[in-house]
């Protein structure tokens, strides 16, 4: 049985990681037009760090069951000016990706400049200038908070790139850049 043509084909789940709050968002897209299957934010904060990373992985298995998303997206981590911080980042997205990887979810990582750039058209845009966009994308009543709103990006990021042949997506920076 084929799929009716308004019927969008692709389920993404797309994660903005961090330690204490980790965004998700799931949109079901076609490339061109995407819509909200859910979103939220996972909050660890107050438990003791290994248990964290243990509720990290279980959130997104989770989600994958139930959602059953064809596709992960992840935020990668560029840089910290807190070696520390960019250690317990590093060790939470390690989790995220298990978790997807676990579940059979194909996974793709983007810098933050590529998904300000496929969800605003400007690599520099502020936080709010990404709320904004998302909700328009979107169609969402309201602003999503703000690592909600980074997760749906990063959704919409990968959903933009589909059918996209990987050497004309969008370069983080010169040194990526392929003719």
């Amino acid at each position: 049985m084929t799929n009716p043509p308004h019927q969008l084909r692709h389920r993404i789940l797309g994660i903005d990681p961090g330690s204490r709050n980790t965004g998700f968002g799931v949109i079901d897209s076609d490339g061109r037009r995407s819509r909200v299957v859910a979103s939220g934010c996972i909050r660890v904060g107050h438990h003791p760090w290994p248990d964290r990373l243990g509720l990290l992985f279980d959130h997104v298995a989770a989600l994958a069951a139930e959602h059953k998303p064809h596709e992960m997206a992840v935020e990668q981590l560029i840089f910290a000016r807190d070696p520390t911080a960019a250690l317990k980042i590093g060790q939470a997205r390690g989790a995220l990706l298990c978790a997807g990887l676990k579940a059979g979810v194909t996974v793709h990582e983007y810098s933050p400049k590529s998904v300000k750039l496929a969800v605003v058209g400007s690599g520099g845009a502020d936080k709010a200038q990404v709320q904004h966009m998302v909700r328009i994308l979107l169609s969402l009543p309201d602003p999503p908070g703000e690592d909600e709103a980074d997760a749906l990006a990063i959704a919409l990021c990968h959903a933009h790139s589909m059918g996209i042949p990987q050497r004309k997506r969008a370069a983080a920076s010169w040194r990526d850049f392929r003719p």
